[in-house]
């Protein structure tokens, strides 16, 4: 089948590249056109995994195309993928600005009947926006329905969670058009959903918002550890075999981040007040997000003895282990607040330190792990890659002005570092 897919971010690139290699042919279409000449040559501008071979490969098969001209990839499709960005605006409130122009370039480009399938994150009522969009910008009348179709992919997993979703929703009103994208998906072995559209807009929203749920409601449970002498470690593991409770998102740290997850909670909580309700329960999620990062930084000071002219060593910046990303990153904002305070910061991450170059100006930024110790007062664990987790912690400690250690994402094993000399503090352990 012949697909268009608008927008090479994150979840466009994986999605155009997936569906090619499901046998599809398919064209991606971004208005960068430096960004589309760098694919064409197979370099992908995001770290993932398995995406640059994915990419490489159906490009050589002819499977997939990148390319600039939106008009002539609309018209070449059967399905057009909406998949451009919609960051939080001022008040939170998802912003729909290339949704809309994206809907308006689409209109001028219909020639026959197609698919149009929003898979950006967007609020209740898009679909309706979308398609209303379109009707009043076509210059001529074609038939073509919008369908709500939510990705669910995670950074480090994302071509994987694309050919193994644990389900697949389609949100429509037209027969005709859902029994289309039921075809398009076959050959992906999931639960396949057909609702109306709101309700598909919706699950993306309550999903992401149940999952921030639990890594605010663990991370609160770490706080009430430490202060009643529990380890959080344990309490995750004995809540974990619990089916009903699973162990996915139960691992205490720094907090939430990313470019799914705090956009996500904003805009359903703006959603909710729009609509009469007061969601305090979401609010609350998020509260207790942004004072874990706060309370890291101060165990940190603690550690320290005062942050004023300390040296710190900060591994880690992407919001989480096998990204690039560090959107709302919680090590980013961690670091800020250092820098803050007062502290020298010398910071490493596998794969991120350009993309934080920018928002960390006053931090220093090493090539490896131990240049970023090197006369560090205190190591600061941020980001649970595995390259961390395998250091020779005695050229660490030898590396080292004092042998302190806070592990902020538990991933590191204390009785280990201890008895190589390092004080070592987790969270709620």
């Amino acid at each position: 089948m012949d697909c268009c897919i608008i927008g090479t971010g994150y979840v466009g690139l994986v999605t155009g590249a997936c569906l090619a290699d499901m046998g599809h042919s398919v064209t991606c279409v971004d208005r960068d056109a430096a960004k589309v000449a760098a694919l064409v040559r197979g370099e992908v501008p995001i770290y993932e995994a398995e995406l640059e071979a994915v990419v490489r490969r159906n490009l050589d098969s002819g499977g997939l195309l990148f390319t600039g001209d939106i008009r002539s990839a609309v018209a070449g499709a059967e399905f057009v993928f909406i998949t451009v960005d919609t960051p939080s605006d001022a008040e939170g409130n998802a912003d729909l600005t290339h949704v809309d122009e994206v809907a308006r370039e689409i209109a001028a480009a219909l020639d026959g009947y197609k698919v149009i399938i929003n898979k950006s994150t967007v609020p209740v009522g898009t679909t309706k926006r979308v398609e209303r969009i379109i009707e009043e910008s076509m210059r001529a009348h074609h038939e073509f329905d919008v369908v709500s179709n939510p990705e669910f992919l995670r950074e480090g997993t994302a071509v994987f969670d694309f050919s193994n979703p644990a389900r697949i929703i389609i949100g429509s009103d037209s027969q005709k058009a859902a029994m289309r994208m039921t075809a398009l998906y076959r050959g992906l072995d999931a639960p396949l959903l057909i609702t109306d559209p709101a309700s598909a807009e919706m699950i993306k929203y309550a999903s992401n918002a149940f999952l921030a749920t639990k890594v605010s409601y663990i991370n609160a449970i770490a706080d009430l550890c430490e202060a009643v002498g529990a380890d959080v470690r344990e309490v995750s593991l004995g809540m974990g075999y619990d089916d009903r409770i699973g162990f996915e998102f139960l691992k205490a740290g720094p907090g939430f981040g990313g470019s799914c997850f705090p956009k996500d909670c904003r805009a359903l909580l703006n959603i909710a007040r729009e609509n009469g309700y007061d969601f305090n329960l979401l609010q609350g999620v998020l509260v207790v997000n942004r004072e874990q990062q706060e309370r890291m930084v101060a165990k940190i000071e603690r550690a320290a003895g005062g942050l004023q002219g300390t040296r710190i060593g900060a591994l880690g910046l992407a919001f989480k282990a096998n990204t690039d990303d560090v959107r709302e990153s919680p090590a980013v904002a961690i670091v800020k607040m250092l820098l803050e305070k007062g502290a020298a910061v010398t910071v490493y991450d596998p794969e991120a330190n350009d993309n934080a170059a920018e928002e960390l100006a006053g931090a220093e930024f090493a090539p490896d792990a131990y240049a970023a110790v090197k006369d560090a007062d205190v190591l600061v664990l941020l980001t649970e890659w595995d390259e961390f987790k395998w250091l020779d912690y005695g050229r660490v400690l030898s590396a080292m002005k004092s042998p302190v250690v806070v592990d902020t994402r538990n991933c590191l094993d204390p009785v280990v570092l201890r008895k190589l000399g390092f004080t070592y503090e987790g969270v709620g352990r």
